[in-house]
C-alpha cells in the first residue's frame, strides 16, 4: 500500500495528524528532498528505508515502490504542501494502477495557504477579489496557451504564482504589458512557515528589484493582487446584523 502524503508548507508541525501517523508506520518513505522539510523524517520509525526522490527518475521511484509493495511493506510518498498542486502525482498513480498497487492520498496544507498566513492575508475579500488563480509562468515546462498569464490576468483576480520566482522580471513585464497596473500590490514569500521564512511586500513594477535585492530565485511564491494591500473592502454578510442566515434572523427582515 502506498500513501501519498502532503507534508505541508514546511513547518514540521503543519503536517496533518493522519499524515504524521502514516510516516510513523511506514516501512519505506520516498520524500521530495528538494522541497520537503527533512525534519519531518524524525517521525520515521527505526529501520525505515528512506529515499530522496530529488535524485530519482519516475521509473526509479516506481521500482522502489514495486519492490517494497511486493514484500508487503507500507510506503509513504511524501510530497511538499498538498500533493494535488504541482505534485506530479497523476503519473505516479497511473503507473501504480498499471501494476495493480493500491494507494490513497492524504491532503496537506499548501504553501499558498502558508504564504497567506505569513502575510496575515485573506485571499477572498468582498468587492476586492473573490477568486484565487493558482498558476505558474511558462519556462522549461510549457503551459497551455489558454492558461497563459496574459489570459489569466484579464480576470483581475488574485494570482498566486508557483515555480516562477526565478524570473520575476519577465513575470512583471508580461503582467504589466497585459494590462495590470504597475502599482498592483504584490508579495514575495520565501519558504513560507519554515524557520528561515522571508516575506516582502512591493508592487508589480518593483517586484524584480525586491526579488534581486533579497536573493530570491526559488522556493518562493509570488502573490499579485489588491488583497495584498487592501484599502477598502466590504465586510462579510455572514456576520452582518442585518443579514438573515439559517442560524439567525437579521434586523433587515
Amino acid at each position: 500500500m502506498v500513501h501519498f502524503v502532503g507534508a505541508g508548507p514546511g513547518a514540521e508541525d503543519l503536517i496533518t495528524i493522519r499524515g504524521k501517523e502514516h510516516l510513523e508506520k511506514a516501512d519505506v518513505i520516498i520524500y521530495a528532498g528538494s522541497l520537503v522539510n527533512p525534519g519531518l523524517l524524525k517521525y520515521a520509525k527505526e529501520g525505515c528505508d528512506i529515499y530522496d526522490s530529488a535524485r530519482l527518475t519516475l521509473d526509479e521511484v516506481i521500482d522502489i515502490v514495486k519492490k517494497a509493495d511486493g514484500k508487503g511493506k507500507e510506503i509513504v510518498r511524501l510530497h511538499t504542501g498538498d500533493p494535488s498542486i504541482y505534485g506530479a502525482i497523476r503519473e505516479q498513480m497511473d503507473a501504480l494502477d498499471d501494476l495493480g498497487i493500491m494507494y490513497d492520498v492524504t491532503p496537506g496544507v499548501s504553501s499558498f495557504c502558508g504564504a497567506a498566513a505569513a502575510l496575515n492575508l485573506e485571499y477572498t475579500l468582498p468587492t476586492v477579489s473573490q477568486s484565487v488563480i493558482i498558476t505558474r509562468m511558462d519556462g522549461r515546462t510549457a503551459v497551455p496557451e489558454k492558461e497563459s498569464l496574459e489570459s489569466l490576468s484579464e480576470h483581475g483576480s488574485t494570482m498566486v504564482f508557483f515555480l516562477s520566482a526565478g524570473d520575476t522580471k519577465r513575470l512583471s513585464e508580461r503582467l504589466i504589458a497585459a494590462g495590470r497596473s504597475e502599482d498592483t500590490p504584490c508579495a514575495i514569500v520565501y519558504k513560507a512557515t519554515w524557520p528561515d521564512e522571508k516575506k516582502f511586500r512591493c508592487n508589480l513594477k518593483t517586484l524584480p528589484e525586491v526579488a534581486a535585492k533579497n536573493g530570491i530565485e526559488k522556493t518562493a511564491l509570488i502573490i499579485v493582487g489588491d488583497v495584498v494591500e487592501p484599502s477598502v473592502y466590504e465586510k462579510s454578510k455572514l456576520y452582518d446584523p442585518g443579514f438573515t442566515t439559517g442560524f439567525r434572523k437579521g434586523t433587515d427582515t
